[in-house]
């Protein structure tokens, strides 16, 4: 990916841990950053089918998960309906500006994230594996959009910032692009690569205490029962259990991805933010201060210790 996107190596690393966890991420960023681009990259690096959905307050939920058509038998001159497969039945969907869509389309993706599966007329159609939703979102223009409920906020695994390139990163990239242009990611695995990946995940170690300190951390955005003063000031609702499920996964995946077969304290704290900055809502006071998920997520960090610490 890094032959066709230049800089963003963080991102990158994140969408990879993504993937190899088996969950669905929110990218966001201004327009221009290239998060479509990076999708694409991805799906070309691991040989995976690729559909991009461009979400607009038109769309309709059987223009993603598909409808059923009227068809006619040629010799028998039977009528029978048959159902047309959406741009869904993918293995990485690029729901590009999800909020432009309303409620009714953006749930529509709810049961194919969750359950991988579409139900249509009573019939449910069992999407390709993996399946990988990418979803992004632009954090500045909110005339005509429709914030994505919490329920779906819930589904993604991680919400990944894409930020401005650095000078040089830029320049570069304006110099590849203004001349021959961008060439496609070489393919460096396949699906069934891909799919041993994903479950080598799920087998790597973590200690008891490492599980009790990512637990403590979700526990402690609840504004309810925690102890942490940036939290009980700040924050209006915490993070649910799935919040604890996606964090150790993600931690998993992060050290694989770092060639180790156990989790360390280091990879659940650097995907702590990713994780949380979705599920943790601010309430009035922190709007009105001033104050960032981030820097609520950081002292939380620095005041919640492992136990082998």
């Amino acid at each position: 990916m890094s032959t066709v996107i230049i800089g963003q190596d963080d991102v990158i690393e994140s969408l990879v841990i993504c993937l190899l966890a088996g969950g669905h991420a929110l990218v966001e960023g201004v327009p221009g950053l290239g998060k479509t681009l990076l999708v694409k990259s991805l799906a070309q690096a691991t040989d995976l089918t690729f559909q991009r959905v461009q979400f607009t307050p038109d769309l309709m939920p059987s223009d993603i998960i598909g409808t059923e058509i009227l068809e006619e038998n040629q010799e028998t001159r039977q009528r029978i309906f048959r159902f047309q497969r959406g741009p869904v039945f993918t293995q990485v969907l690029l729901a590009d500006e999800i909020n432009r869509a309303p409620p009714k389309t953006q749930s529509a993706l709810l049961e194919a994230m969750q359950e991988r599966a579409v139900t249509f007329a009573g019939v449910t159609h069992t999407l390709p594996k993996p399946f990988f939703v990418l979803a992004t979102q632009n954090p500045i223009e909110q005339a005509g959009t429709y914030p994505l409920p919490e329920a779906q906020l819930d589904r993604f695994l991680l919400r990944i910032d894409v930020g401005y390139p650095t000078e040089d990163e830029e320049m570069m990239m304006i110099s590849r692009t203004t001349h021959a242009g961008l060439a496609d990611a070489p393919r460096v695995m396949d699906v069934d690569g891909l799919l041993r990946l994903q479950k080598l995940v799920r087998d790597i170690e973590i200690g008891e205490h490492l599980l009790r300190y990512a637990t403590r951390l979700v526990r402690a955005t609840r504004p309810q029962e925690s102890r942490v003063t940036a939290v009980t000031k700040h924050v209006g609702w915490g993070a649910g259990p799935r919040a604890g499920q996606a964090l150790v996964l993600a931690a998993k995946a992060r050290a694989l991805m770092h060639k180790r077969l156990a989790v360390t304290r280091d990879d659940i704290g650097a995907m702590l933010l990713p994780v949380l900055a979705h599920r943790v809502l601010r309430n009035f006071e922190a709007e009105a201060d001033g104050v960032s998920i981030a820097d609520i997520l950081l002292a939380l960090r620095a005041e919640i210790r492992a136990d082998k610490d």
